[in-house]
């Protein structure tokens, strides 16, 4: 059953490489080639891609702007409130398909 799933995933986000990217996943992707960490354009392309597969646009800009300061990311990692752990939860499961996708 979870082999299905994972070619499902795979499937819905193999179809999102082929669609352009979102203004929002852009905002990603830039903020990917512009981290201080070595990373292609291709895959911060994927990456972008990704994000449009998982993420709402206002997720993406929310999560774009981790990449300048992490901080923020941290402060919505701890926090209390329902929205960021909802927050929180997209963006991990956004970061694990990242790493299996993208990789």
């Amino acid at each position: 059953m979870t082999r299905i799933l994972l070619i499902v995933g795979a499937m819905a986000i193999g179809a999102a490489f082929f669609t352009p990217l979102s203004p929002a996943s852009a905002d990603i992707e830039r903020a990917c080639r512009q981290s201080d960490r070595v990373a292609s354009r291709s895959l911060c392309n994927c990456i972008g891609r990704v994000a449009d597969a998982k993420l709402s646009r206002t997720e993406q800009r929310t999560v774009a702007k981790w990449f300048s300061d992490p901080d923020q990311a941290q402060e919505t990692r701890q926090s209390d409130r329902v929205s960021d752990n909802r927050l929180w939860k997209r963006y991990k499961a956004f970061g694990e398909t990242a790493a299996q996708v993208c990789s």
